[in-house]
């Protein structure tokens, strides 16, 4: 199994890191840690990294703008190919490009049940809010602080008597379970038929006079009424045994779906059966797929079928 690259930043310990490092050593781990980068030369979790022989990466960012230290972290992710980021305990707020560059690609944990207490001293707001329970959610990195989609939450209970300090132990624990399990299923959806599939229906749905059928077992999106619609996109998961997870699209000629083939191997390929009547097949299981050349592909194929009154009034739409 190719196992996913990932960079996990760190500014401290790095208990997180330590977790998301052992857990990787399982042999069904989907993921490897390439990379252990701090903004403190001194973090005790560099020491962790380089005894179990992980590349480490250390900058203090004292004198230099955000911008500046942001990139020299990059540059490290990108050198060790890093596929993903992920925050452990970094202490650091990322500069917008930085986070936009890798959106969808950057993870992080955040010690509170999100929505609820962003920013510091969450465990000192569960308790003084009387809440029955405190957690930690793992969630994308986006712009706006502790914001981005949650992957994953775990509750732990609030004793009486807690403490922030005592609540803070158990919670730290709850996250050593937490990250590594939703890191692990996150980084695998690029091999998910189910996830694959729920993002073509989302796109493939939103053309106008679309619905879905299944076609010789597989799902199909057509366009035009229940009876006389035609077929624009198909999902195909390995498709006569082939290993890929395609969207199969139609193409303008045949002599367009064997360049595209030639060209990039790794993107398209030209399916059976399909293939012979000028459909090109746009592998989704593989790093780094470009979902907005896929919603292209998906209105391309669409405009080749849809009746001309429904893609005439893209077109007006298109203009504005």
């Amino acid at each position: 199994m190719t196992k996913v690259r990932v960079a996990v930043f760190i500014s401290g310990k790095g208990t997180n890191m330590a977790a998301l490092l052992y857990a990787s050593r399982q042999p069904d781990c989907p993921y490897e840690i390439v990379l252990v980068a701090a903004n403190d030369p001194d973090a005790e979790g560099l020491q962790v990294a380089k005894a179990e022989g992980v590349s480490t990466f250390a900058l203090s960012h004292k004198g230099m703008t955000r911008a500046e230290h942001d990139a020299a972290m990059e540059r490290e992710a990108r050198a060790a190919k890093a596929e993903f980021i992920v925050l452990a305990g970094y202490m650091r707020i990322l500069s917008d490009g930085f986070v936009r560059r890798w959106a969808g690609r950057m993870l992080n944990i955040h010690p509170s049940l999100l929505p609820k207490y962003p920013g510091l001293d969450t465990h000192a707001k569960a308790i003084a809010a009387g809440d029955s329970h405190a957690g930690a959610t793992v969630h994308l990195v986006t712009e706006e602080l502790d914001s981005g989609e949650a992957l994953g939450q775990i509750e732990v209970a609030i004793r009486p008597g807690d403490t922030p300090d005592s609540l803070a132990e158990r919670v730290r624990i709850a996250e050593h379970q937490l990250y590594p399990r939703v890191l692990a299923d996150y980084v695998s959806r690029g091999n998910d038929p189910v996830h694959l599939l729920a993002r073509v229906r989302e796109l493939a749905l939103a053309l106008p006079q679309t619905h879905e059928r299944e076609s010789h077992g597989s799902p199909g999106f057509r366009v035009g009424s229940e009876k006389s619609g035609k077929f624009f996109a198909y999902f195909a998961d390995r498709h006569h045994g082939t290993p890929q997870i395609s969207l199969l699209v139609k193409c303008s000629s045949m002599d367009e779906l064997e360049g595209l083939v030639e060209a990039q191997p790794e993107v398209y390929h030209k399916p059976a059966y399909y293939g012979a009547s000028g459909w090109v097949g746009v592998i989704l299981n593989r790093p780094d797929v470009d979902w907005d050349g896929i919603a292209d592909w998906l209105q391309r194929s669409w405009r080749q079928v849809a009746p001309k009154s429904v893609s005439r009034l893209m077109d007006i739409a298109d203009e504005f």
